[in-house]
């Protein structure tokens, strides 16, 4: 049996072809008594299947052939007529309930919408989706009194009939934590809200979310006990498994920044019952060596504040500079109206030597060395939004941070520092991405030669302008040697296209530089460059070489392993 439908667009076509009985003789034999009941029944069969679609007169026409011994064919000319649309929606409930902003959202995308064709599905739908914003608020006894579809086929029209009665408005209870390794009272930072406060299942997904980012538990289950509420008050039951308690990373890793190396790490996810976190990392690399240790002292209240506590040595020899220095640092974070904030203090004291070039000693003319102590405050904002960090299709970041030795007597030099970075991944296809990155920083110093390295603003590198080596780029003193700059300004676009789901290319451009004063002149660096979706994260690729510089030539490798954001 073969099935030919006509005169309908293809949504609808798919629709009546599997509600008739004839195709389920498509790959059947049928004799020709099957064959002419088959057809006979087709007719009523596309009516009632266009009726859920706002379709009431259709009218079908066809015919039955024979073709050969065997096969058989039916062709149905179905001619839909005028569909019936939605002239009123009458949608009544408790004003309670209706100024709700879930369920005021609910009410306003409800589908099919005024003069909109008649869909039986998406009336079904929306109906569904206002209660589920009923319960979700607290309107646990909320109930469908009235709910129909007036049609008149006179004038192909169609009047929608909702009314609830939403009932008590339930409030939270008692929140009990089962399986927990801390002391009574210490998750109670995570609870996002009051007993008393309004049921709201936003609230508990935010509980569940907030447990799991804490990383202490394997298994996070928040189950609000709905079923035995009483007297308005549901209480909230959290079933927990705790997570090992210690974890030991290591391995191998390769970045043309840093050169080859190993990074080993050791984090105690909890010291105590009151939550403290231990973390340390070693890093070995060409030309990065680190040695980092971090204590998290958890503090009450449900905005995820902590006080931290660290010590970092770092051992650094790029293009340009090197410098080993001691850092010691304590700040606060918190979550602050969205944001990631960090306020603190560092303490950073070492040697340095800057204006070097790869192979020379420190002792090389227009080399300058330096030793420095400073101690300034440091805040920053960070906030991220994306989903799926190793592979974000539409997203970004930006991060703000100032610091200043002002008013500190335990500095060499005093100086003042803002700076902003910025990313933004938009896939505009299924298969291609845009992603723009920028960096912007200025600094305001009274001896710029007392500033260490990482203190200075450099351009070039896998994050900042490709097709120049990592810190290559900034102002050079009067022997010709980048000793780096008190501004920087850079950006640049990246756009990929995959041609699996795991392979793609990229094509870039990159400008910007470090500069001092307003003597801005940016470097621009061109490429290309391939993606792979490894099991172990997004690896990236670049070939890139400079443009329209005399000074600078040839093709830099650039191979950055991590999330997008």
């Amino acid at each position: 049996m073969k099935v030919q439908v006509q005169g309908l667009p293809d949504d609808l076509k798919a629709v009546v072809v599997n509600s008739l009985s004839a195709s389920q003789y498509t790959g059947r034999d049928v004799s020709a008594a099957q064959a002419r009941r088959l057809y006979e029944r087709a007719p009523g069969q596309v009516q009632s299947a266009l009726r859920p679609y706002g379709y009431f007169e259709a009218h079908v026409d066809g015919d039955l052939k024979q073709t050969g011994d065997k096969d058989w064919t039916i062709t149905l000319k179905v001619d839909a007529g005028e569909p019936v649309k939605v002239t009123d929606i009458d949608i009544q409930m408790d004003k309670r309930a209706r100024h709700l902003p879930a369920v005021c959202q609910a009410i306003h995308n409800f589908s099919p919408g005024k003069g909109a064709v008649l869909n039986q599905s998406q009336y079904t739908a929306s109906r569904e989706t206002i209660s589920s914003a009923l319960t979700a608020t607290g309107f646990l006894d909320a109930k469908l009194t009235e709910h129909k579809v007036l049609v008149t086929r006179a004038n192909h029209s169609a009047v929608v009939h909702l009314h609830w009665k939403v009932g008590k408005r339930y409030r939270f209870g008692k929140v009990s934590f089962e399986g927990s390794q801390f002391k009574d009272g210490f998750l109670q930072r995570y609870v996002p809200f009051k007993r008393g406060d309004y049921f709201d299942q936003d609230q508990l997904l935010e509980l569940q979310q907030a447990l799991i980012g804490a990383d202490y538990f394997a298994v996070v289950n928040v189950n609000p006990d709905v079923q035995d509420a009483h007297g308005g008050v549901v209480n909230v039951d959290v079933q927990l498994k705790p997570a090992k308690r210690s974890v030991y990373t290591g391995g191998p890793f390769i970045g043309t920044d840093t050169g080859a190396g190993i990074r080993l790490g050791l984090e105690r996810r909890w010291v105590n019952d009151r939550g403290h976190k231990w973390k340390n990392e070693l890093v070995a690399a060409q030309r990065l060596k680190t040695l980092s240790t971090q204590y998290t002292i958890p503090l009450p209240g449900v905005n995820a504040r902590a006080l931290n506590f660290g010590a970092n040595f770092r051992d650094a020899n790029t293009d340009t500079s090197k410098s080993r220095t001691l850092e010691l640092v304590g700040n606060e974070t918190r979550q602050w109206h969205g944001w990631l904030r960090t306020v603190g203090v560092h303490a950073l004291s070492g040697t340095f030597t800057v204006g070097k070039k790869g192979g020379e000693t420190d002792n090389t003319l227009g080399v300058e060395r330096g030793t420095s102590t400073l101690v300034y405050p440091e805040v920053s904002l960070q906030k991220k939004h994306g989903a799926n960090p190793n592979f974000v299709r539409h997203g970004w970041s930006i991060s703000l941070t100032a610091r200043s030795t002002a008013g500190t007597l335990l500095s060499d030099t005093r100086f003042s520092q803002l700076l902003a970075d910025a990313k933004w991944i938009d896939a505009f296809t299924a298969r291609n991405r845009l992603i723009l990155h920028g960096s912007a920083g200025t600094t305001w110093v009274g001896d710029f030669s007392q500033l260490p390295p990482q203190l200075r603003f450099f351009g070039g590198g896998d994050r900042s302008v490709r097709g120049y080596g990592y810190q290559s780029l900034g102002p050079s003193n009067r022997y010709d040697r980048v000793i780096g700059g008190r501004n920087l300004l850079v950006g640049g676009a990246t756009v990929e296209h995959y041609f699996t789901k795991a392979w793609g290319i990229a094509a870039f451009v990159d400008a910007g530089n470090a500069f001092n004063g307003t003597d801005f002149r940016p470097a621009v660096g061109a490429g290309l460059g391939v993606r792979w979706r490894s099991p172990v994260g997004m690896i990236r690729v670049d070939l890139g070489t400079p443009i329209h510089n005399s000074r600078e030539h040839g093709i830099q490798l650039h191979l950055v392993i991590g999330p997008d954001l």
